[in-house]
């Protein structure tokens, strides 16, 4: 199953927040899809996912626009 979040405007912790309500929900193969638009959340949200068990992905299509990929293996 794939999750798609959709933080733009929003400012920390709210992308973290929701982030880590759908990371419980996980299971192996799951993925989630977050797209921010602040440079301090991307900052919060890769320190968050630096735990094992997890493939990361980090897309800039947009300037100032970002995409985080996150499969849990």
């Amino acid at each position: 199953m794939r999750y798609d979040i959709d933080c733009l405007g929003e400012m920390c912790p709210v992308p973290v927040l929701k982030l880590k309500e759908i990371m419980g929900k996980l299971k192996k193969g799951d993925s989630v899809k977050l797209v921010i638009d602040h440079s301090c959340v991307l900052s919060s949200i890769s320190d968050y996912l630096k735990h094992g068990g997890l493939k990361v992905k980090i897309d800039e299509p947009l300037n100032g626009v970002w995409e985080i990929y996150i499969e849990k293996m």
